[in-house]
């Protein structure tokens, strides 16, 4: 029996939603006891649903509103694959703090069905559903540790200022509706193909301003210190990584099918917006001493890089977004693997006076520390280096040379606070004994450091085309 054209293109998402209903009935049974058991299958349900997204049909379904092309498959294994590695390491740290909950993996596959939905988004209604269904189950992740004072504060945080990017994206969506006639992105660029309206202008500014937000992109990155210094280390991991890779995909699905000859008006906001964001993540990043604050400021400034390749507006600026975003998610998760493995006397390591003499006391963890801090600040030949090289390329590519430069400025101001805590690590005294390492957060840490060493070269041999291909998905000719 074959399944309607509609149920095939959509299975991931329905495998991801049928299972965390049915997650949430046993975990509902079996209460917490039953978190480990849960935590298992919702990493086989992740598992389930990327394979029908990396070898399921292609194709546009329920009146354009969901589309399955290259680009949405590329996006759909990447997130899958994090959000799997998030339960693994998001159990264990819970285990290990005696307060395993099995409502953690269920909002992960909420989590991850929204970006679901996300990345193959055709229409503006199918991308706020998408971006809500997300972000409501990391506004529950974010403030998880309810008897934690910064746990509560940051998801309180993220949910006020969450609710105020939402009506910025509504209030856009409005007003491209109302003057182009339609949700739908084809059917939005046939309205908007001659000079756009002053309107449809406007609601692209409001537009970008709420997707803004979902990257944390400045000026609209208020909510990311504060969220990611109090929520727990697991659930940032997840935050700084795959809902970034989703948004941005958004972002470039958004800008270039539904506003493809506008791209002069939507390429100037961007611009501004990446150049601001450098700017707060490399300066602001200087004075922090928490590192989870200034991994914070180090995500800011890497989105800035990430809207600089996609300001180029062409499929090589779309490319390099992508190999930047897939590649930035793997150093970014590696870190937060590190910093939820290393504590000292049972309490976490997230300032850099905790990671003094760590290179005596656990050489494989300042390894691997070391190994990220070089690929963000883009030495080659870690893998930071190749994703800042193909958002460079493509921005000199469309004539883009001042954001360039500005880049290649605030990139050596960052230098310093990552050779900060390299120096830390390496050449100042010990104040004490690290804890004994749990493994599953030291493998995840140790194999996104093998990922970033020169070993990433194979895999960037197959990235780059399958990149390619997702680029032109959005309808380059």
């Amino acid at each position: 029996m074959t399944l309607p054209f509609e149920l095939q293109i959509s299975s991931p998402e329905l495998i991801v939603g049928v299972g965390a209903l049915v997650l949430l009935l046993v975990g509902a049974f079996r209460g917490d006891k039953g978190a480990g058991l849960v935590s298992v299958l919702a990493g086989l349900v992740l598992i389930a649903a990327g394979a029908p997204a990396a070898v399921g049909p292609l194709g546009a379904a329920f009146h354009g509103g969901f589309v399955e092309d290259q680009a949405s498959v590329y996006a759909k294994v990447a997130i899958y694959l994090m959000s799997a590695v998030a339960v693994v390491l998001g159990n264990g740290w819970l285990a290990r703090l005696k307060s395993g909950k099995f409502e953690y993996p269920v909002l992960i596959l909420l989590a991850a069905l929204g970006m679901g939905m996300m990345v193959s988004a055709g229409d503006l209604i199918s991308l706020y559903v998408g971006v809500e269904l997300q972000s409501l189950a990391l506004y529950v992740l974010a403030a998880f540790r309810r008897d934690d004072a910064k746990s509560s504060e940051a998801g309180l945080k993220y949910f006020v200022l969450g609710a105020l990017s939402s009506g910025l994206l509504l209030y856009g969506a409005s007003l491209i509706y109302g003057f182009a006639g339609s949700t739908r992105f084809p059917d939005i660029a046939h309205a908007v193909a001659a000079t756009p309206s002053t309107g449809v202008i406007f609601g692209i500014v409001f537009l970008i301003c709420g997707l803004a937000f979902k990257v944390s992109a400045a000026p609209f990155h208020m909510w990311t210190p504060d969220v990611y210094e109090g929520a727990p280390t697991p659930v940032v991991a997840f935050i700084a990584a795959a809902p970034k890779l989703a948004a941005m995909v958004l972002f470039a699905r958004a800008m270039v099918l539904g506003f493809p000859d506008a791209i002069e008006q939507w390429r100037q906001v961007i611009v501004a917006v990446a150049g601001i964001s450098m700017a707060v993540g490399a300066f602001a990043g200087l004075a922090q001493k928490n590192l989870k604050r200034l991994l914070a400021y180090s995500s800011i400034l890497n989105i800035g890089y990430a809207l600089m390749a996609l300001s180029a507006g062409a499929p090589g600026g779309v490319q390099a977004m992508l190999v930047f975003m897939v590649l930035y998610m793997i150093d970014v998760t590696g870190v937060f693997a590190c910093l939820t493995a290393l504590s000292r006397n049972g309490k976490p390591m997230e300032s850099f006076a905790d990671m003094a003499g760590l290179s005596k006391e656990n050489p494989a963890m300042a390894m691997a520390l070391t190994v990220f801090s070089f690929s963000l600040m883009g030495i080659p030949p870690f893998s930071g280096f190749w994703a800042k090289f193909f958002a460079f390329k493509a921005a000199l590519a469309a004539g883009e040379w001042q954001i360039a430069v500005f880049g290649l400025v605030t990139s050596v101001v960052a230098a310093f606070y990552y050779l900060r805590l390299v120096k830390t690590m390496w050449f100042d005294p010990a104040p004490g004994q690290v804890d004994r390492t749990p493994w599953d957060a030291k493998a995840i840490g140790l194999a996104a450091a093998l990922f970033s060493f020169p070993v990433v070269m194979p895999f960037l041999a197959l990235l780059d085309p399958w990149a390619r291909a997702a680029a032109q998905a959005f309808g380059f000719v």
